[in-house]
């Protein structure tokens, strides 16, 4: 933020003033050279104001460039979407004339069906052969599913058996050499 040159007068008189009391009365040479620095420090300050406007007006400029580029890029997507509209017409006329092929290609596949139901019926039959052989394959693959079940749930016993033992042995074990190591000398 720059400064006013009100504000800069006015921090000027302050300083000056306040070195002036703290100053002695006969110390000319020092008093020259504070003055010295306080100019330079005046002149630094007003170098960082400079410094700090260019900042700004080149913020300025760079707010200005991004906004025009944002402009341009909105109309390229203004365009775009033109093509885009322009494409859904096209592409609205292709569904209308697949629907009118459509709906032909329909009438000739209604008459096909026809025929084809004719054939369903014999093929129905079979079907209700084949439904009575898979009927039969179902109620095998039940039984065998209810051997691997039952053989499972043994399995899953034996293996919890084994985790008891094994954890009881380990907390023995650990137990004996906590104590032995406990009590030797």
């Amino acid at each position: 933020m720059p400064f006013a040159q009100e504000d800069l007068e006015q921090l000027r008189r302050l300083i000056r003033e306040e070195v002036d009391a703290r100053l002695p009365a006969g110390t000319v040479r020092y008093d020259l050279e504070l003055r010295d620095r306080i100019l330079r420090v005046e002149e630094e300050l007003k170098h960082q104001r400079e410094l700090m406007e260019q900042g700004f007006r080149l913020m300025d400029k760079r707010f200005e460039e991004m906004r025009e580029d944002m402009n341009k890029r909105f109309e390229q997507v203004d365009k775009r979407l033109e093509q885009v509209e322009k494409r859904f017409e096209q592409v609205d006329k292709r569904f209308e004339e697949m629907r009118e092929d459509m709906n032909k290609r329909f009438e000739q596949v209604d008459k096909r069906f026809e025929q084809v139901e004719k054939r369903f019926e014999l093929v129905d039959k079979r079907f209700e052969q084949m439904d009575k052989r898979f009927e039969q394959i179902i109620e095998y693959s039940e039984k065998r599913f209810a051997q691997i079940d039952t053989r499972f749930e043994r399995l899953t016993e034996r293996i919890d058996r084994f985790m008891r033992w094994s954890f009881a042995l380990t907390l023995t074990v650990g137990g004996l050499v906590v104590a032995t190591i406990k009590y030797l000398p």
